[in-house]
């Protein structure tokens, strides 16, 4: 496999072609250079490496014609479910969900990429764990339309109501930390309902996460919904601030 530094004169010139969306001007470049589709660029002794596809969907993401330029790339021989190597996994798919770039996440789902890969930043899940933990709302949804599987963190969290009942038939019960991180999880993406069908189901109402030192209503906060924010309060939620 050929592997180039990223300031290799071919690595420069690809990943310009694709930042600016010349994708005419990147297809010569795969012609010329047969094997660049695959290449990784990084270290060539082993340490973090990504590919083009990786380049396509970088933050900020958003590049002019990036669906066109996933599809030369992936018409050139580009691996759809390519990782990257380093303190992580991820695919490109786990970038673009993490950009919130809906178009070229469902060029990437339309060239074969595993909606569900393993591997995020995000405790090693999957692009839709990505999603909702950043945020990145329009993609998160379409990952659902799209058919990713959802937890009751991702229930909760876009607000799925017809999902949450199935988490508590019969003996099944989640776990606490999920109960409460489903909670959080709510509140993090303004939720109300969720977070009073949770509350109900005995979620803690001032549960801290390991991954963040925010309650509930700090997260609530944050998303800048005032009635979510007015209702937690109501119901007695703290602030980190105020402890």
């Amino acid at each position: 496999m050929l592997v180039l530094d990223p300031e290799h004169p071919w690595a420069v010139a690809a990943a310009e072609a694709i930042r600016g969306g010349q994708v005419a001007a990147l297809r010569r470049l795969l012609t010329e250079h047969p094997g660049l589709a695959t290449a990784r660029l990084g270290d060539p002794d082993g340490g973090m490496s990504r590919t083009l596809l990786h380049v396509v969907t970088d933050w900020p993401g958003h590049h002019p014609d990036g669906p066109a330029t996933v599809a030369v790339l992936v018409e050139a021989g580009a691996d759809v479910n390519a990782r990257f190597t380093g303190p992580h996994t991820e695919t490109p798919l786990h970038w673009a969900a993490s950009c919130d770039d809906v178009a070229v996440l469902d060029a990437l789902l339309d060239a074969g990429a595993e909606i569900d890969a393993p591997g995020a930043v995000i405790g090693g899940g999957t692009p839709l764990d990505d999603a909702t933990a950043f945020a990145q709302w329009r993609a998160a949804r379409r990952l659902v339309e799209r058919g990713a599987r959802t937890t009751l963190w991702h229930a909760a969290t876009l607000g799925l109501s017809d999902r949450w009942p199935a988490y508590f038939t019969g003996d099944t019960r989640p776990a606490a930390d999920e109960l409460n991180g489903a909670l959080w999880g709510a509140c993090h993406g303004g939720q109300q309902r969720a977070a009073q069908f949770l509350l109900e189901h005995g979620a803690d109402l001032d549960w801290i996460p390991p991954w963040e030192h925010l309650t509930p209503l700090d997260a609530a906060v944050r998303h800048g919904d005032p009635a979510l924010i007015a209702w937690l309060r109501a119901r007695g939620a703290t602030s980190v601030a105020a402890g």
